[in-house]
């Protein structure tokens, strides 16, 4: 069967979804995205993924495309017709189609397109055993809170963690603090069993996934703790893990060329994916 896409009203052969030359996402990357997890046909943490949404496009003054309820119709009309019931669900809104100025137009009409496959998340052997990250410069702007579509310097981390055999790239400030990683939401265990990652400011992308662990790990009577954490403080830490929609919960178990504790995923860390997979199905 051929995935189907919805692109702007119509119901579309994914091979044929066609977006405009002079669509302000495509020209200026003016515009947002949020992607959401699929599991046994339902939208994992919808509420939140629309929450972000709304906000995203609140902070670039983008009209939203449509309503809560209409949007999620269209979501699940899409999953339906690709037959998607694990998976992943696309979707994405520009200022729309304008005459090439960097100005706000005075008149646009906001552009939505929206897709589904399905998509498996990384394998459980690197689960088990671990992922390896690297450390590379934040070059990124000031609002990375914004789930915008200018992901080139993300692209280019990603890019750079591939090349050196690793799973993701932490990306570093000037004050030698990790923020996040190129696509994922990044965490320490300290000495004393706190859970310490990045607090929410215009620095990170406040990852959803992110949000359900702190949930989690405090109804599990585990400490967070939101500051930053130096390079060398995670290098020294009990444990390490990433998060992301499409990673879930990752150990890491060694970064740039230093193990993390003894090289292996910490039992936190095993605790907190088995429990994230478990209010994933839920």
């Amino acid at each position: 069967m051929s995935r189907i896409a919805y692109v702007n009203g119509r119901y579309v052969p994914h091979r044929q979804a066609q977006v405009h030359i002079e669509d302000r996402g495509y020209q200026f990357s003016d515009g947002i995205y949020e992607v959401i997890a699929v599991e046994g046909g339902n939208l994992v943490d919808e509420k939140w993924h629309l929450d972000r949404w709304d906000r995203s496009l609140g902070e670039l003054r983008i009209a939203p495309p449509m309503g809560r309820s209409a949007l999620m119709l269209v979501a699940r009309e899409v999953l339906r017709r690709n037959l998607v019931r694990d998976g992943i669900v696309y979707m994405q809104a520009t200022r729309g189609v304008a005459p090439r100025d960097h100005a706000f137009p005075k008149r646009s009409k906001s552009a939505l397109v929206m897709t589904a496959r399905r998509k498996k998340g990384p394998s459980a052997l690197l689960a088990e055993h671990g992922a390896k990250v690297i450390t590379i410069p934040d070059i990124r702007w000031e609002r990375c809170d914004i789930k915008a579509v200018a992901l080139l310097p993300n692209v280019l981390g990603k890019q750079r963690a591939a090349e050196a055999g690793a799973f993701e790239a932490w990306q570093v400030d000037r004050d030698g603090n990790v923020t996040e990683g190129t696509s994922t939401n990044a965490w320490i265990v300290t000495a004393a069993g706190e859970l310490v990652t990045r607090q929410p400011a215009h620095a990170i992308l406040n990852g959803v996934t992110r949000l359900a662990v702190i949930e989690i790990a405090r109804l599990r009577q585990l400490t967070v703790v939101e500051r930053a954490f130096t390079v060398a403080e995670a290098m020294a830490a009990r444990e390490a893990f990433l998060t992301s929609t499409t990673s879930a919960v990752m150990p890491v178990v060694r970064i740039d060329d230093v193990a993390v504790a003894d090289g292996a995923p910490g039992p936190i860390s095993r605790a907190l994916r088995e429990a994230y997979r478990a209010h994933v199905a839920g």
